[in-house]
Formats: structure tokens, C-alpha cells, sequence
């Protein structure tokens, strides 16, 4: 059995320990778990405080067997992007079972609302209403458009990780997968705040983290031993504006046609991001320049990322073509032999080996090497920013 989890663990704190220990005895301890990961830069719009590799290597000293990356493009999409990315790498590797975190924990009520969100007339019911009222944000018109039919179940898509729940289910339908989801109800803080008993959610962690204040307890031994390393040899990017000066200077460098061909740039959003990179003096004075109430803060960092590494529209179209491993244990190595024997993919273990792949996935790693490139351009340790180590560093081993 091949348990999948969607992943970010930014960083890896002990609600994910639940997670991981809570989805195993839900679906066997003989389970291998899978994790698709997010890369260097997350789909909420910032740089991942640890980079993919350490993140990655924490995850399996904690009870993951196998962690594979999540290419550049998926990671900086939307919810629904991201989930078809995630969901369809680990579709293409054979996953029987896919298991999330959730604030309702509810499976049934996910599929429900999953269902209902494939349809094109719901769909169509969305647009209306944006239409009718141009201020309306995608979000708020389908939570409405979904109250109309499902009553209080819609209030799950107002919630965080249940929209991520209703978006990977609906690309297990939308994919015709063989996999089976099921939710485990999340504890602790909510998402994005500190609040409540229980774990506190990654949010409250990084801005921890970032202020040089204690985490003891929050992060379970395994993964804090990583991640200690990091910060000890000047790899961790623990300031907030760790990338703004590349980052800025990469903005004003494009023309309005590059911001044009970014994803997600309609109405009107990529010419006024364009307007706010010539006006404003930093990150935050040109997110807040071209947001609005249709617009939400995540979608304009996420693009103000993609037009700095060169994510166009179109790009995450489908599903990745090829899984790069990032770590593994000896279990997940196991499995990672059974996998390779039925995979519709491509499975790196060494970064040359994309050389041999078709076109497409030569130019995406390429993409992903050139983004990691940039990433450790924010840590504090100088001799730690030099380019190239996509193409050398193979998986952590444990």
C-alpha cells in the first residue's frame, strides 16, 4: 500500500507528525509513504525558510519514506493548479491512497463539494456572479454559488486546508485516478494564526523562527537537528526580506509584455502589477499597489515570484512529466523499486539523468535549477550562494 501526502513543511512541526502518524494508522503501518513536496518557493508566495533538500531530509528522519518535488510551476500556481500537480505526480507513481489535513475532517462532505465544483454549469453559475459584481474574488463567488446548492456544507470552502482538500479530490475525479481520499482533522492552530490548544500551525513558526525566538517543543527532534544545521552553516533564509533586493531588481528589469505572459494575469492584473513595479519602492508597497478585493495578497506575491524566475501562463498545464526523489529511507527505497517498474513518469535519482529525458523535462528542471540558483541568493552565509546545486546534490539517504 502506497499512501500519498501533498506537501509543504515549511517547516516540518509536530501537527505534521500527527498527520503523517494519524494517515498511516488510518490505512495500515505497512503503508510507504509518498510525500509530493513543494520546492525551494511556496504556492503561497514567499521562499521556503529551509530549502526543499533539508525540508525533505526532515520529513523522512520523521516518518516519511519517500519525498519527490513538486516542479517550480505547480508550486506557484493556484489552489487548483497546485492540487492537479500534486495529485497527478502522485497518480503517475501507482498511490492507492491520498491523505490530507483538513479543519472539518469531514471526507464525505470534500468529495461532496468536489463534485459539485467539477460541474461546468456550477461553474458558469461563478462567472455570473463575478460578472454581476466586479469586486467578487473567484473564492467568495463559488463559496456562494456552492451555499446556494449545499447549504452549510459550503462553509468548507472558506477554510484553508479544506479548499485544498476539495481541490485534490476534485483532481482525483477530474484525473480519473485509482485513489482513495481521506481526511484527518487537523488540531491545534488554524491556518495562518496561533491561537488554541495543540500545535502551532507553520505560520506562527517561521515568524518564530524569523525573530530569533525559541520553537523548542514545536518541532519534533528529527527535524529540528536539520534544520539546526542549516541555520548553523548560513543556508536557512530566516529574514523576511532575504530576497527582496534580487527580487526587485529582477522586476524592473521586465518589460509590461513580461508581465503579460505571467499566469494568472487577467483583467487588467498584469499591466497594474507591471505599473506598481515602476512605481513602488518595495515587495510589500507593490503587493499592496496592485491588490484588490478581487485579487488576494498570495495570488499577487505568487506572481511577482513567477515573473522573477520565469514562470509563464501555460506552464503548469497537466501534470508533471518526470519525479525527482529528494529523500528517501530504506523503506521508501523499496518502494521506489516497485514504483519504477509501473510509473507513467520518469523518476530522477540523479539530476544528469534529465539530460536523457525528452525536451520538455529538460527545460523544466532546468527552470527548477535556475529558481534554486536564485533561492540561495537570501542566505546569510556568503561561500553558501554558489550556483549549480540542482545539478549536483542527488537524495538524502536515511
Amino acid at each position: 500500500m502506497r499512501l500519498g501526502v501533498v506537501c509543504e513543511y515549511n517547516p516540518f512541526h509536530r501537527g505534521h507528525l500527527y498527520h503523517l502518524r494519524e494517515s498511516r494508522r488510518a490505512v495500515g503501518e505497512d503503508a510507504a509513504v509518498v510525500c509530493v513536496m513543494s520546492g525551494d518557493f511556496v504556492q503561497r508566495g514567499e521562499a521556503a525558510v529551509f530549502s526543499k533538500y533539508a525540508r525533505a531530509e526532515a520529513a523522512v528522519a520523521c516518518g516519511a519514506d519517500l519525498v519527490v518535488e513538486l516542479p517550480l510551476p505547480w508550486c506557484l500556481s493556484s489552489a487548483e493548479g497546485f492540487a492537479r500537480g500534486a495529485v497527478g505526480l502522485l497518480g503517475a507513481l501507482g498511490v492507492e491512497r491520498l491523505c490530507f489535513g483538513s479543519e472539518s475532517g469531514e471526507t464525505g462532505a470534500i468529495e461532496e463539494l468536489a463534485a459539485l465544483v467539477c460541474s461546468e454549469a456550477f461553474l458558469e453559475s461563478v462567472k455570473a456572479r463575478m460578472r454581476a459584481d466586479g469586486t467578487l474574488s473567484f473564492a467568495a463567488a463559488r463559496e456562494a454559488a456552492a451555499r446556494e446548492r449545499l447549504g452549510e456544507t459550503a462553509e468548507l470552502l472558506g477554510r484553508p486546508n479544506d479548499i485544498l482538500a476539495v481541490e485534490y479530490c476534485k483532481a482525483i475525479r477530474m484525473g480519473g485516478y485509482a485513489m482513495r481520499p481521506f481526511a484527518v482533522k487537523r488540531i491545534g492552530s488554524g491556518h495562518d494564526r496561533s491561537e488554541g490548544e495543540g500545535p502551532c500551525s507553520a505560520s506562527e513558526l517561521r515568524h518564530r523562527l524569523c525573530a530569533g525566538e525559541s520553537v523548542e517543543g514545536e518541532i519534533p527532534p528529527e527535524a529540528e537537528r536539520v534544520f539546526r544545521r542549516e541555520s548553523e552553516h548560513g543556508r536557512a533564509l530566516l529574514r523576511r526580506d532575504a530576497l527582496e533586493l534580487p527580487m526587485l531588481a529582477r522586476l524592473r528589469s521586465l518589460t509590461e509584455e513580461d508581465f503579460l505572459a505571467l499566469p494568472d494575469a487577467t483583467d487588467g492584473l498584469g499591466q497594474r502589477l507591471y505599473r506598481a513595479v515602476q512605481e513602488e519602492p518595495c515587495l510589500d508597497a507593490i503587493h499592496a499597489a496592485a491588490r484588490t478585493k478581487r485579487y488576494a495578497l498570495a495570488r499577487i506575491r505568487r506572481l511577482c515570484l513567477c515573473a522573477c524566475l520565469g514562470v509563464k501562463k501555460g506552464m503548469a498545464e497537466g501534470v508533471p512529466p518526470y519525479a525527482r526523489v529528494l529523500a528517501a529511507n530504506e523503506r521508501g527505497r523499496a518502494s521506489l523499486r516497485d514504483i519504477s517498474r509501473c510509473a507513467q513518469i520518469p523518476i530522477l535519482t540523479k539530476p544528469a539523468a534529465v539530460r536523457t529525458l525528452p525536451e520538455n523535462c529538460a527545460a523544466l528542471f532546468s527552470l527548477g535549477a535556475q529558481a534554486h540558483d536564485f533561492y540561495v541568493l537570501g542566505r546569510p552565509e556568503q561561500t553558501e550562494r554558489r550556483p549549480g546545486e540542482d545539478w549536483r546534490t542527488g537524495p538524502a539517504l536515511l
